[in-house]
């Protein structure tokens, strides 16, 4: 019986995730605390850019000021080097709008 709660929980908890994290995930989490090869997006809209403790930021996303809005987030995640010149995140993109605008959407509600 515990076994089954747990994956149900486990299965509960993978539905609420947006299925357009999968690509993020690759590199990124959202757990508090915890960077991968990019830095954690734990409540990253409203947070400063370049801010993540113990993170080795490019020089390029060093230089951003400001704090990551939707707005930003968007233009960021639709396509990494033209936003950011310099950055060293190779994810190409996100072409499709309205993923986006998902995605951010789940990333905002992360708690």
């Amino acid at each position: 019986m515990g076994i089954i709660a747990v994956l149900l929980g486990a299965s509960s908890a993978a539905a609420q995730v947006d299925p357009s994290f999968a690509q993020c995930a690759a590199c990124h989490t959202v757990a508090p605390n915890q960077n991968r090869l990019g830095p954690t997006l734990y409540k990253i809209v409203g947070r400063p850019k370049a801010s993540v403790p113990g993170f080795a930021y490019s020089p390029a996303m060093k230089a951003q000021k400001g704090s990551w809005t939707e707005a930003e987030l968007n233009a960021y995640i639709s396509n990494p080097g033209a936003k950011v010149p310099g950055t060293r995140m190779v994810y190409p993109g996100m072409a499709d709008a309205a993923k986006r605008a998902r995605l951010i959407a789940w990333l905002k509600g992360v708690k």
